[in-house]
């Protein structure tokens, strides 16, 4: 299939699709001087549309007021989907995005950890999925105990270790960016792990699929509403603490 990636970064959830069978055609990205608001895309030509917008308004690490981009490029986002009128699309970005919700899609929304996927850290995603055929992603989990703290944007551990920790090759480098730009884009992308995962439940994607409430992802069947005792723990502590229930398609 062919899959439209937008606000690509170093291709870090490219790779996952790449690896998995997928043709990704990368649009702008501002590290390289694209501007994804000059960029519009004709319609039908691609099966999906997958990307991270920029998530800096969202973070829970964020002191300052948001600065609106955030918002803007969700817009973007939307817009382009509109414009390319896929079978499907998938944002990755962190918990706190809003909901991007897209008419004559049904939407998923799922609440990932890197260590689900064999990483060796704990890197918290929410991934947005949208089907014109009423499919959802079921997410095949291997959770294991992360040994290492997050990987972040600002992160001063060496290169080569960060790059590990996402999934990226020994010795991966870019030679024309500065370590400051190269250790921002490396952890602004996304694992290595979930990438892979995520494009391969985007090729088993299935319908009229019961899943648990807390938005892991895992099919539940008959009554139940969550596939374990931690998935129910987790949606009874979002409620405690005035968070919103996650809203699983096909629960």
């Amino acid at each position: 299939m062919l899959v439209l990636s937008l606000f690509p970064g170093i291709g870090l959830l490219d790779r996952g699709f790449e690896d998995s069978g997928f043709c990704v055609v990368r649009g702008p990205d501002l590290i390289y001087g694209g501007d994804i608001r000059r960029f519009n895309v004709p319609s039908g030509r691609f099966d999906g549309v997958i990307g991270g917008p920029p998530c800096q308004d969202f973070s829970k690490a964020r002191r300052d007021r948001p600065s609106g981009e955030g918002v803007e490029m969700l817009d973007h986002f939307r817009r382009i989907v509109i414009q390319a009128q896929p079978a499907w699309w998938l944002a990755e970005n962190v918990p706190g995005v809003p909901d991007i919700r897209i008419d004559g899609y049904r939407w998923q929304r799922l609440d990932l950890n890197a260590s689900d996927f064999g990483m060796q850290q704990r890197r918290l995603r929410h991934i947005q999925f949208g089907s014109r055929d009423g499919s959802t992603l079921l997410i095949d989990r291997k959770k294991q105990p992360a040994s290492n703290p997050t990987v972040l944007a600002n992160d001063d551990r060496p290169l080569s270790e960060i790059a590990e920790l996402q999934g990226l090759p020994p010795g991966f480098d870019i030679p024309a960016f500065t370590r400051g730009a190269l250790t921002r884009a490396i952890g602004n992308g996304v694992p290595y792990g979930m990438a892979l995962a995520l494009a391969r439940a985007v090729s088993n994607r299935q319908k009229d699929v019961k899943q648990c409430a807390c938005a892991c992802g895992r099919p539940v069947s008959g009554r139940k509403r969550y596939a374990t005792g931690a998935c129910r723990k987790r949606v009874f502590d979002r409620m405690k603490f005035g968070q919103r229930e996650s809203i699983p398609a096909g629960g």
